[in-house]
């Protein structure tokens, strides 16, 4: 198995949230299929896992949150199609597919090799490895689904990169027509919070961020063209708080209030 680097080892981080979501709070979000691989993990993983009730629900209610936007889109867009970026472990299909949607997970070469060895390809995913930076992906999926719409998904991703490559992407990827794409962020509070607190937490200290954004409709005039905001929201506005530790509470609210950290949903 190939060694992976600080920020693809990172994939990890977001499979425990899920995990300790589905065994204890599976109102914000349930996924069998990660609890199946549970146990093929790297044990010493579970057992050194520093993590709090928030920094794990955080991740899980990424997932939580992307699920509710990728179920949206498919009602509105039945013949709508999925891409993930930064893939890593995620198991959204699983949670997510309606039976008829085409969905592709797009990664770093060495990630996806690891991820076909826990999660081989499903019926109707396919596994793309390269640079999200690069065309290659976007040909390969536009050329397959011709001129079907796309939501691309980039969970956990950008907050790594500089802003100016993040916007060359959004720009490329806005040249294919009928595109849409949604992601998680932080604001400039939120990204002083996380390399101080966050990234710690969860064993990563050694994670360099970058991108954040402070309000959607700048970063849409950043990009240029006919970029439209279908929605800016608090982070934990959607997630069901019943049954939290008062402390984790306390740091969604606070974290929504300021909005610390957020999604971004683009018609681009």
């Amino acid at each position: 198995m190939s060694k992976l680097g600080v920020v693809e080892d990172t994939l990890f981080v977001p499979m425990l949230g899920r995990i300790y979501a589905s065994e204890h709070c599976p109102q914000i979000l349930y996924d069998r299929k990660t609890l199946e691989l549970k146990n093929r993990l790297p044990s010493d993983l579970i057992k050194q896992n520093m993590q709090n009730q928030y920094t794990l629900l955080a991740s899980a209610s990424r997932s939580a949150n992307m699920d509710r936007i990728i179920r949206t889109f498919l009602e509105r867009r039945p013949d709508g199609v999925i891409v993930q970026l930064g893939c890593g472990l995620e198991t959204t299909y699983h949670r997510c597919d309606n039976g008829k949607t085409h969905w592709y997970a797009m990664d770093l070469p060495h990630v996806i090799e690891y991820r076909r060895g826990l999660l081989p390809e499903p019926e109707r995913e396919l596994y793309i490895s390269g640079d999200a930076f690069a065309k290659d992906w976007i040909k390969k999926v536009r050329n397959d689904v011709l001129d079907a719409p796309i939501l691309v998904t980039a969970g956990g991703l950008f907050h790594y990169f500089e802003e100016h490559k993040v916007i060359a992407l959004l720009r490329m990827i806005g040249q294919f027509g009928n595109m849409e794409v949604v992601f998680d962020t932080v604001n400039k509070r939120g990204m002083t919070m996380m390399k101080k607190k966050y990234m710690k937490q969860v064993g990563h200290a050694d994670a360099q961020m970058f991108f954040y954004v402070d309000s959607a409709e700048e970063l849409a005039a950043k990009i240029g063209g006919n970029v439209k905001v279908i929605a800016e929201e608090p982070y934990y506005r959607y997630i069901p708080k019943n049954g939290l530790k008062l402390s984790t509470k306390v740091s969604m609210a606070v974290s929504d209030q300021f909005k610390m950290v957020k999604m971004i949903h683009l018609k681009l």
